[in-house]
């Protein structure tokens, strides 16, 4: 069972959240100093109504499901919240929106795994309207605000917002600047820099290694993503059709092997982000490509080796593109809910410059607004390192898609990610690729005619 709040916030919380300034909305943010200016929307339109929201387990989820009295201070609209595990979640939402009757007003969806699914289900509601509505919508909440690549979840299209970007996770380089001073190694401006580094950098007589990332099938796909965008490739075509065995996946899978196989920690085809993230933070690896969300533990002396030893920065070009591999999530409202303004508010909230600054301050999560990653109020709350918080800026101007937009995303990560690990055992990557793409296409041509 997921973690169940039923019913609206007592009294006692109320009072705790700072909520007598109900009438224009200007709820403190204690100790993050976050003042973010409410008074322009009618917040109180719907008070009395309660909405059902359900949430996915994590520092997302949490947040929101921790904050909710101060969304019923400020609207009036009470909360009952449900946050449960990402897997379950996932399930649970897809059984409900299917039956025509879910149990909840509003959704938290993961986009690189469920935007083809809703949008072609037609499950959420379009909130086009709704942002153009001064009386609905806070002036800065623009659609310009947020990245492109949360533009491009967000979005159907046919041009509908049919949910709100909400946090994102963009693919950077973590790199162990003592391994690299010892070694008198530059950083890697581009990824034929990276692979020469890498190599530079591997003693495994010392224990030391000079790449980790994510090898085991599946889980791999968000580090081959990053290789194969580096290199120009696009997941489909125009016309829906599949493009993973040209000359730039080949190109990219090519790297991916020789990086994982020359110059990674023995045992890596069975690493997942926990052990490439181990393998880094025991100072066993100077450079590791995974998610900017894992940066909170390298910067915790309990649990790393290298604090003070990190560099964080933007992956470095690639032979055709720079592209940051990015995946993310939304919050969305049901098209079955009764109380659609009631949850466009809600939406709103969560991605306010209140909410997603704490978020990013307490190191949970990147927010998709541009507005929020360069505010100086919100910055100066930043506890990770500046050079953190310049990765994730830079990022985001970079950003594009890691996955492709299907519905069978979980079957392309089985058959993609298994083509590609046995690229680890000496499988040429050619022929690996050129199979799982004649044995993912039907699989895609089947779910877009369903």
């Amino acid at each position: 069972m997921g973690e169940i709040s039923r019913g609206g916030p007592s009294r006692r919380s109320l009072l705790a959240s700072g909520a007598a300034a109900a009438g224009l909305g200007m709820i403190g943010a204690g100790s993050l100093n976050i003042r973010p200016a409410f008074a322009a929307v009618d917040w109180k339109k719907h008070a009395g109504t309660t909405l059902e929201v359900n949430l996915i387990k994590g520092p997302r989820g949490d947040l929101l499901h921790r904050s909710a009295a101060e969304f019923t201070a400020l609207t009036g609209i009470k909360v009952s919240s449900e946050v449960i595990p990402e897997q379950q979640q996932r399930q649970k939402i897809v059984i409900e929106l299917t039956s025509g009757r879910p149990s909840f007003d509003v959704v938290h969806l993961s986009y690189h795994v469920q935007k083809r699914q809703f949008d072609k289900a037609g499950w959420l509601a379009d909130l086009s309207g709704f942002m153009k509505d001064p009386n609905l919508t806070e002036p800065s909440l623009k659609e310009a605000d947020f990245s492109n690549a949360g533009l491009q979840y967000a979005k159907t299209p046919n041009g509908e917002m049919r949910s709100l970007p909400l946090s994102v996770d963009y693919f950077i380089l973590y790199w162990n600047k003592e391994l690299f001073q010892k070694k008198n190694v530059a950083y890697p401006e581009t990824f034929d820099d990276m692979m020469r580094a890498a190599e530079t950098l591997t003693d495994p007589k010392a224990g030391t290694y000079g790449f980790v990332g994510r090898g085991l099938r599946n889980a791999n796909m968000a580090l081959w993503g990053a290789f194969f965008l580096a290199y120009g490739g696009r997941f489909l075509d125009d016309k829906g059709n599949l493009l993973i065995d040209g000359p730039e996946a080949v190109e990219a899978t090519k790297l991916y092997q020789r990086l994982l196989t020359k110059t990674a920690p023995p045992g890596v085809v069975g690493f997942n982000w926990m052990e490439s993230m181990a393998a880094f933070t025991q100072g066993r690896a100077a450079m590791w490509l995974d998610g900017v969300g894992w940066a909170p533990p390298l910067e915790d002396p309990n649990a790393s080796r290298v604090v003070g030893k990190v560099g964080y920065a933007v992956v470095p070009k690639g032979p055709k593109d720079h592209a940051s591999a990015t995946y993310g999530d939304g919050i969305g409202v049901a098209a079955a809910s009764s109380k659609k303004e009631a949850g466009y508010l809600y939406c709103q909230w969560a991605v306010s410059k209140l909410m997603g600054g704490r978020l990013l301050q307490a190191g949970g999560g990147v927010p998709f607004r541009d507005s929020i990653l360069s505010d100086a109020e919100v910055q100066q709350g930043v506890k990770m390192p500046r050079e953190w918080l310049d990765s994730v800026i830079g990022s985001a101007k970079i950003s594009k898609l890691g996955l492709p937009v299907v519905v069978p995303v979980a079957e392309f990560r089985d058959i993609v990610g298994s083509a590609v690990t046995a690229t680890l055992s000496g499988a040429d990557p050619a022929v690996e690729l050129k199979k799982a793409a004649e044995q993912y296409r039907p699989i895609l041509e089947r779910s877009e005619k369903a």
